[in-house]
Parts: structure tokens; C-alpha cells; sequence
């Protein structure tokens, strides 16, 4: 083997080993996703993860604070009156236990089962302080003290 050849094949190794050392850097640098929480109406769907999520630890009440006013990149679904909403949760979440907030507040007792189903005609009634064209649904995790929290906007529909 000549020492062009070994340098050129020195040099391809450091080059993967480099490569391989920038992967694993930029892989560590990602965050860990959060449980999934699912809100189905008829035959549509929306997914979205935490907007404040602990990796499963109490949320501090700063946090929970700021992350029940953040309405950022919040998923919308229309519902009709006579509908039913699905609510569905990761394994995780139902571990820990879960309520069911709108418009911050509880609306469903703790429960640790991944599904539940509420009539529409709950989201849009004074009774329960839901009237209105649109209402905030949040997920909360945690029956003492919240672990995280997902939301979700329904819409009536026309």
C-alpha cells in the first residue's frame, strides 16, 4: 500500500468518525416528545402533544400559568350539537390520571382509563359555562398537581 493510499483511507476514517461525532451531537440536542393527546368529533381528528410538559414531573404554578394562556399552534375541531367528542390519551397520561378543563374548568372527575366521550351539546351550554362559538379544551395530567397539560380549541359548527 502506498502512503497515498493510507492517507487518503486515514482521512475517510476521520471523516466518519466526525460524521458519526455531529449525529449523536445533534440527536442529544433534540427534545424528547412529549405523550400524544387526541380529540375526535364524527369522523375527524386532531393530535397535538403537551403545551407545558415536565417529562411526567409537577409543573411548577408559574409554568402551568403561562402554558393555559400560550393559545399558540392550538388545534381547532368543529362540533355539532348532537355530536360526541372523544377524547383519547398516551398509556403515560392515563397512568398518572387525567381531568377534562374548559375554559379552565374541570368539567370530567379524575380518571385513569386512555378514552372517554362527552355529548357536544356540553361544549355550547350555559349551563356549563361553555356558551359561546368556541371553547378551550384542556387535557390535564396529574391528579394532585398537574404534569401537563394539552389543549385544544372546538369550534360549533354552522
Amino acid at each position: 500500500m502506498t502512503t497515498l493510499q493510507s492517507a487518503v483511507r486515514r482521512r475517510r476514517a476521520v471523516a466518519a468518525a466526525g460524521a458519526v461525532s455531529a449525529g449523536l451531537l445533534v440527536l442529544s440536542a433534540c427534545d424528547k416528545p412529549t405523550p400524544m393527546s387526541t380529540v375526535t368529533v364524527g369522523s375527524n381528528s386532531v393530535s397535538a402533544e403537551a403545551v407545558c410538559y415536565n417529562d411526567g414531573k409537577a409543573l411548577d404554578s408559574k409554568s402551568l400559568e403561562k402554558c393555559t394562556t400560550d393559545k399558540t399552534d392550538v388545534k381547532t375541531i368543529e362540533l355539532g350539537q348532537d355530536e360526541t367528542v372523544r377524547l383519547g390519551v398516551d398509556p403515560e397520561i392515563a397512568d398518572s390520571g387525567w381531568t377534562v378543563l374548559v375554559n379552565g374548568r374541570q368539567l370530567t372527575d379524575y380518571s385513569k382509563n386512555t378514552y372517554r366521550t362527552i355529548p357536544g351539546s356540553v361544549f355550547f351550554n350555559m349551563q356549563y359555562g361553555t356558551q359561546g362559538t368556541t371553547n378551550t379544551v384542556s387535557i390535564r395530567e396529574g391528579e394532585k398537581a398537574a404534569k401537563g397539560v394539552w389543549t385544544f380549541k372546538l369550534k360549533q359548527a354552522s
